[in-house]
């Protein structure tokens, strides 16, 4: 924690226990590790933590998968793990993930991530998380890696930029990306077109 400190960065740490299968639901997942978060959170606020991150990881496919169970369940725990890090004092990194592993196209992209936005910020209103205390780390918009056609770079940062303006709350201080699978070069030119 000190060299982080000396080095001017803010220390943080990843809390969650990764994505496990959904019980009878097949081909969704859930991220897992709310079960003493609240106690894990004040011994990382006690050795320097001034950050957390979780990730909600939802697969997609190009017609049922996510279901909305899916999308709930995984919103909800996300919620959940915010609402106890602002509670110890810890800023949230509130993160939904739509994979891009799949063979589904832009528009399911947009579609999916459009649903999984606006359940996360219906639940952290629910959970009475301070949207100016948290930052949102999404996927971008993007194509699937397996589908035919592949969405230029223009067309990735527009639909990125139209979903989170229609479904990210304005009172978000940070959107911080995730490269998602992309190439740093992919990635970095999505970025300087969001830009």
């Amino acid at each position: 924690i000190k060299l982080i400190q000396q080095a001017g960065a803010v220390p943080g740490i990843k809390v969650d226990e990764g994505a496990k299968a959904l019980a009878r639901y097949p081909g969704d997942r859930v991220t897992e590790g709310l079960d003493g978060l609240r106690e894990r959170l004040v011994e990382y606020r006690q050795l320097g933590a001034r950050f957390a991150k979780w990730r909600a990881v939802i697969d997609i496919d190009e017609r049922d998968i996510p279901t909305a169970f899916a999308i709930r369940a995984n919103a909800h725990a996300l919620a959940r793990y915010a609402a106890l890090c602002q509670e110890e004092g810890l800023v949230p990194i509130v993160e939904p993930e739509v994979l891009m592993d799949g063979a589904h196209g832009i528009e399911r992209c947009e579609a999916v991530t459009a649903q999984v936005l606006e359940a996360v910020f219906a639940e952290l209103d629910a959970h009475r998380v301070l949207l100016e205390g948290m930052l949102l780390k999404p996927n971008m918009v993007i194509a699937g890696m397996k589908c035919v056609r592949q969405a230029g770079v223009q067309e990735v940062a527009v639909a990125t930029i139209r979903c989170l303006r229609r479904h990210g709350p304005a009172a978000v201080p940070g959107i911080v990306f995730l490269s998602g699978g992309q190439s740093a070069e992919d990635a970095t030119d999505h970025l300087n077109a969001m830009n």
